[in-house]
């Protein structure tokens, strides 16, 4: 996953996790993304699993053509 830009996003609630967080984001899997963002911001892996109010983190986007895409159906008739 190469991301090309990074997204602030600060945590608003209490309970947030980094998973929860990225599933608000993107209301989808995003493979990878929980390890690039803990890659992007150092330190955040110490906060523990339940990140505190008030903390910003990175997220990486990726670039639109990293994303699958479904195939495209041929048909022959």
């Amino acid at each position: 996953m190469t991301p090309t830009t990074y997204e602030i996003l600060t945590v608003a609630g209490d309970g947030i996790t980094l998973p929860l967080l990225i599933w608000r984001r993107f209301k989808r899997p995003m493979p990878g993304l929980i390890e690039a963002t803990l890659d992007a911001n150092p330190g955040l892996a110490d906060l523990g699993p339940v990140l505190p109010v008030g903390t910003k983190i990175r997220i990486p986007i990726p670039a639109p053509e990293a994303e699958e895409r479904p195939a495209e159906r041929i048909s022959l008739w």
